[in-house]
């Protein structure tokens, strides 16, 4: 069984715990079903742009948007309409908004399996590549050279090695020992397992990103399914193919490879793209009781945010736990803005001293 190699680092201990945190406030926030469908529907199209973009497709991100509103289109029917590109651009966006409605659809399955990859890899590739490689792993070795230089970066495993090297992937991920893993973790690791193995002719890194996504959904980490990692990946490839290559090159062995550099990018990539989604649904749930409470819209500062985030959480609040909250103002400064939640409807208070408490207004 393959057992992957890593040391867990301050740093990816932190981004782990970042994602944590933003995952519970994203879980529990309110939000209306058309502002849930409206950011997942965003998250669906930066998965699809970005993740496409990552192996050179050239369309845009408006263009990606018209094709996947015009769902059943043919690649020619949507070039014949004002998309700008090759055929095979437009297929590839098609096919990247099929197999993550699939992933989307498969989250109840007990065990990660061959079939589920080569499911994966045969949507990724449709009408891409013959048949007969579709879903079906590489018969040939294959050699990964610099787009700028030509030279070889990297060898991926001989194609008779590859059978053995995925049976043993999916050993890992199902056994006793894989799962007692972070889920976070465990993506990453197949996510690079996959690339690094690269067991098909074309389509290995689309298939290994949407994988680990699947990992995320199915174990409760692509987080009400606003995650688009792609985006990070592609705004910072460098970092992102930097690493793959160098755990890659480090030693022929896959199972001698040390992976934590590859995992402080990946874990990284959700810690940042998660923290973002935190802030943007945090301002829109907050925002929502404000207006259920008050009963009209209340704009609140960022301030005023963190002291309406302590209430929802905590219930009440003292001048004392206020100043810990907001260490780098004034008293007066919390002080007004208590007057503001007063005046907004948004807050009671009880007490008229320093030892006063504030209070949801229900």
């Amino acid at each position: 069984m393959y057992t992957p190699k890593y040391t867990i680092t301050t740093e990816i201990l932190k981004n782990i715990g970042q994602v944590e945190a933003a995952r519970e406030v994203i879980d529990n926030a309110p939000l209306v079903p058309a502002l849930e469908i409206k950011f997942r529907d965003e998250a669906r199209l930066r998965a699809v742009h970005y993740g496409t973009a990552l192996e050179g497709n050239d369309l845009s991100l408006g263009e990606a948007k018209l094709i996947l509103e015009r769902e059943g289109e043919t690649p020619h029917e949507a070039l014949s309409e004002g998309i700008v590109g090759r055929e095979r651009d437009v297929q590839e966006v098609i096919n990247y908004r099929s197999v993550l409605e699939y992933i989307e659809g498969n989250g109840t399955q007990a065990e990660y399996s061959k079939e589920i990859l080569m499911s994966i890899h045969r949507m990724v590739v449709d009408k891409l590549v013959p048949v007969e490689q579709a879903g079906n792993y590489r018969r040939v070795q294959v050699v990964l050279r610099n787009s700028v230089t030509g030279e070889v970066g990297f060898r991926p495993p001989l194609f008779t090695e590859v059978p053995y090297l995925m049976d043993d992937l999916f050993r890992y991920i199902n056994s006793e020992y894989g799962r007692r893993e972070h889920p976070v973790l465990r993506a990453g690791v197949v996510h690079y397992v996959i690339a690094a193995v690269h067991p098909f002719t074309e389509g290995n890194g689309r298939t290994a990103r949407v994988f680990a996504t699947l990992i995320l959904h199915r174990e409760g980490y692509d987080v009400r399914r606003f995650v688009a990692l792609e985006e990070y990946f592609d705004r910072h490839a460098e970092d992102y193919f930097g690493a793959l290559m160098e755990v890659s090159n480090q030693t022929v062995r896959l199972e001698d490879r040390d992976l934590t550099p590859w995992l402080l990018v990946f874990t990284k990539a959700l810690a940042e793209e998660l923290a973002k989604i935190k802030i943007k649904v945090r301002e829109l749930s907050v925002d929502i009781k404000m207006k259920e409470r008050a009963g009209k819209q209340v704009a609140l500062s960022e301030r005023q945010m963190k002291l309406v985030e302590y209430l929802n959480s905590n219930g009440e609040i003292s001048m004392g736990e206020a100043r810990k909250i907001l260490s780098m103002v004034s008293e007066d400064t919390i002080l007004r803005e208590f007057k503001y939640l007063l005046s907004g409807g948004v807050v009671i208070k009880r007490g008229s001293t320093k030892a006063a408490r504030y209070l949801l207004k229900k």
